[in-house]
């Protein structure tokens, strides 16, 4: 449920435009972001369905197809400890992607370019709807708790449809230029384990000996509701489950993760506050049901696997006054999508309006032209004004 003052700063919201390249120089509204303004019953979100999928291969190339898709193949339930060391390969079977490289939507918009026309509702269904990744949905749900990183999101409006793009701040290319090898290995990894816990055929045996390349993706498309604001995303699938209850999508995928081993009631109660959080925000948006964890002791070596069940999370915090509450995580969200449109009033795909948000602060918005933050490719804007169906061919 909306508060009545988020409320009200959306309606504040003007038409306003850019004057050349420069920024809008006049005040611009914002959105509260504290917790205790989105209390409140859950809003609706309608059961998330998949449209479709694609992958992308070694050299990141797009497929519309599954031949990345792998399948979840965990050791034998009697087994007392998996057998799984995590620093195997590292770093000489390590191929990580480009993160110099920045995607945007690209690869989703080449999908939607192949499929608009069997988008249920036809293709004027995206007039209105919100494009955008899982992950830039999963940092608005977990907005009202995140006490670190802070966010920037562009946001173009075209032929209707609103398109949200994550732009990466200048805080976060810090870290990442100086990430420290600890945290490279960490990364691998969470990688790694997926290698251990995934086959390539259903009914097949992990082969940990293979390189790590983090090119390699599976993504599934999503369609769905969040109160009045229609969704369509995408988002990484780490596998299917071929003996899952449904193998019907997205039911059938499970979310796979590492985390520390634990050892107190007090490190339990801060991966419930924080790492479960966003566990739970980018497993509950898409709708797999599960996620299976590796916990690692320091050596790298897993040595215990655990189940949580996505819908179940909320409870093992539920009464922790420090926890974190689904409602406030999903109120915040549609709350911003309608800041968003309201915000985002002028159609054209080379008007940028950018969503910065820091924590402890509100989400604030000033408007640009063109480069650098225009994100909606020439060959996707052109294809959809002509109403050419297919996607420029990849080399």
């Amino acid at each position: 449920m909306e508060s009545q003052s988020v409320k009200r700063r959306a309606g504040e919201m003007k038409d306003g435009g850019a004057e050349g390249p420069t920024k809008r120089t006049h005040p611009a509204p914002s959105l509260p972001t504290d917790a205790s303004l989105y209390v409140g019953s859950f809003p609706f979100y309608r059961r998330p369905s998949e449209l479709g999928h694609f992958s992308l291969d070694a050299e990141r190339r797009y497929h519309g197809d599954s031949r990345a898709l792998r399948y979840f193949a965990p050791p034998p339930i009697h087994t007392s400890a998996p057998d799984f060391d995590l620093r195997e390969g590292y770093p000489e079977r390590y191929r990580p992607r480009n993160e110099e490289i920045r995607e945007g939507l690209d690869h989703l918009l080449r999908w939607l370019l192949e499929h608009r026309g069997q988008l249920e509702g036809g293709p004027g269904w995206l007039a209105g709807a919100v494009v955008t990744w899982r992950g830039h949905l999963t940092k608005l749900l977990t907005t009202p708790y995140e006490r670190q990183e802070g966010w920037q999101l562009a946001a173009s409006r075209f032929l209707g449809t609103l398109y949200l793009s994550e732009v990466e701040t200048p805080a976060a290319r810090a870290q990442r230029l100086a990430r420290p090898p600890f945290l490279r290995e960490l990364m691998y990894m969470g990688y790694k384990f997926e290698q251990y816990m995934c086959a390539d055929t259903p009914g097949g045996s992990p082969d940990p000996s293979g390189e790590v390349n983090t090119n390699v993706e599976f993504c599934s498309v999503l369609q769905s509701q969040l109160g009045t604001h229609h969704l369509l995303f995408s988002g990484e699938m780490d596998c299917t489950d071929p003996k899952a209850p449904s193998t019907q999508p997205p039911a059938c995928y499970v979310e796979l993760k590492t985390s520390k081993e634990m050892h107190s009631p007090g490190q339990w109660r801060s991966f419930y506050r924080h790492k479960l959080l966003k566990w739970w925000a980018q497993s509950f948006l898409p709708g797999v049901p599960r996620v299976v964890a590796g916990f690692r002791d320091p050596a790298g070596a897993v040595r215990s696997l655990k189940t949580f069940p996505t819908m179940k999370m909320f409870e093992l915090i539920r009464n922790d006054r420090e926890g974190w509450n689904p409602s406030v995580c999903m109120n915040f969200c549609a709350a911003f999508l309608s800041f968003v449109q309201n915000t985002v009033t002028q159609d054209d795909p080379r008007l940028v309006y950018l969503f910065s948000w820091e924590p402890s602060g509100p989400v604030t918005v000033s408007v640009h032209y063109d480069a650098p933050y225009a994100f909606l490719p020439t060959w996707y804007v052109d294809a959809v004004t002509q109403d050419f169906p297919s996607p420029p061919k990849t080399s």
